[in-house]
């Protein structure tokens, strides 16, 4: 799964939240019902933009929804669906894409893929790639030689970049590669006036992706000797950094002038999810609520939140009271099982402190710090075997270590992926309702 948008569940409001889950999946079963099982892996992030900007200007009238049956990826869980042309011209564009990233890898002889016969299966596959892709978009009107135009030019235009050449050179094919994507959703949708202004949030969007990407595989590059357009052109972090803002800022100028009938995923998505993706790639972002270095840090500068004196609390809260002979909240009593304690269980010193109904997690339950002890090896093999075939292990919120027992969090929940903010879950800012929320600083 690769794509700059990754926005967290924490952020997104549930409705939204629903939506985006909607326009993925839909996108991954548009690529297994056009183009077989082994398809679907090219499923990605970004390339789902193109089925949200295409609902987004289509609104209810124009958004085909179906049911999908029981999916491991979902907790085996059904789900409505994206469907439509949206989702077809995304897996289209999501084919061209994976295709021009292994031509990439295959160039830059990365990994496995400097051993011939390796390169050349991977030449077949995106050639096949190509192939669909342009059945698919031939089918909706969309000329998928743009793309293929784009990712054979691409090594042309590495093989001349050095020392001084501007990055929007370096990055021209990737941005009209996109620039095309995106305005084709206007035709799809029926808003031929929407074809300029979303061209440019493409050519944009497309630049900031190219740019991200390089940012993120400066250090590997380096170290395996690998052409990267940074190191090429001699741009530092600092100039880097300021084409990238001003790449996301121009994308939500690009977005106002374009007419959605509902407009909240999009924008919440182009508007907001992209410059995180900007402050992530650089290092400034990290998850509030994962407990990160950067987790209480302002999103526009380096600084926390200004200290607070003793026993006032920020936002107007009330310091908690702590009664006499009671440990301070949050924290457990020295005895689980002594008088002191009201919840303590029916078993005696030695039953670990959950022997009874009443305990602290209920039946059988466990004071805080006290975990159950680790599974053997066999017994861990069978916990992990059933987290993969549920799929608790990537999307569950938390889930149980296999083996320690130890809680931990999801791979795709949240991890070190985003900085969230606690209010921007629920702003609608330009439809998706900010009204002036400070943390998202949105100036629509």
């Amino acid at each position: 799964m690769f794509g700059i948008v990754r926005p967290c569940r924490h952020r997104l409001p549930e409705g939204l939240r629903a939506e985006w889950t909607a326009h993925l999946c839909g996108l991954c079963l548009a690529l297994r019902d056009g183009h077989g099982q082994v398809a679907r892996i090219v499923t990605n992030y970004d390339g789902l933009l193109v089925s949200v900007l295409t609902d987004a200007q289509a609104g209810a009238a124009g958004s085909g929804r179906r049911t999908a049956g029981p999916c491991p990826l979902r907790g085996m869980r059904t789900a409505s669906v994206a469907r439509g042309e949206g989702a077809r011209l995304a897996a289209s564009v999501s084919l061209v894409l994976a295709s021009a990233k292994i031509r990439d890898h295959i160039a830059d002889g990365d990994g496995l893929l400097r051993r011939r016969p390796l390169a050349a299966a991977a030449r077949r596959t995106a050639a096949g790639w190509d192939r669909a892709g342009a059945r698919t978009g031939g089918a909706l009107g969309f000329d998928t030689a743009l793309l293929v135009d784009a990712v054979e030019r691409q090594t042309d235009v590495e093989r001349a970049a050095g020392p001084g050449t501007p990055l929007a050179t370096v990055t021209e094919p990737t941005a009209t590669a996109t620039a095309a994507a995106f305005a084709h959703t206007a035709a799809l949708a029926g808003r031929p006036g929407n074809a300029a202004p979303l061209a440019e949030a493409g050519r944009l969007f497309g630049q900031l992706a190219h740019l991200l990407d390089a940012v993120e595989d400066r250090a590997a590059d380096a170290a395996e000797g690998a052409w990267n357009p940074l190191t090429a052109t001699g741009t530092t972090p600092a100039e880097a950094r300021k084409v990238c803002d001003e790449a996301a800022h121009g994308i939500r100028r690009a977005l106002r002038a374009v007419d959605f009938a509902d407009r909240r995923l999009a924008h919440a998505l182009l508007a907001h999810e992209v410059p995180r993706a900007v402050d992530r790639a650089f290092g400034a972002a990290a998850c509030a609520h994962s407990g990160g270095p950067a987790a209480a840090a302002d999103p526009h500068g380096d600084a926390g939140p200004p200290p607070q004196p003793y026993g006032q609390q920020p936002y107007g809260q009330q310091p908690y009271l702590q009664q006499p002979g009671r440990p301070p909240y949050g924290q457990a009593p020295h005895n689980l099982n002594g008088p002191g304690n009201p919840f303590a269980g029916a078993g005696g010193e030695g039953d670990d402190g959950g022997g009874g109904t009443g305990g602290p997690g209920g039946s059988g339950g466990r004071g805080p710090g006290r975990q159950r002890p680790p599974r053997g090896f066999w017994a861990g093999c069978a916990a992990f075997v059933g987290l993969c075939c549920t799929c608790r292990l990537c999307c569950a919120s938390e889930y149980e270590g296999p083996w320690s027992r130890k809680k931990r969090e999801g791979c795709l929940d949240c991890g070190d992926c985003c900085d969230c903010c606690d209010c921007c879950g629920n702003c609608n800012c330009d439809g998706c309702g900010c009204d002036g929320c400070d943390c998202c600083g949105c100036d629509c």
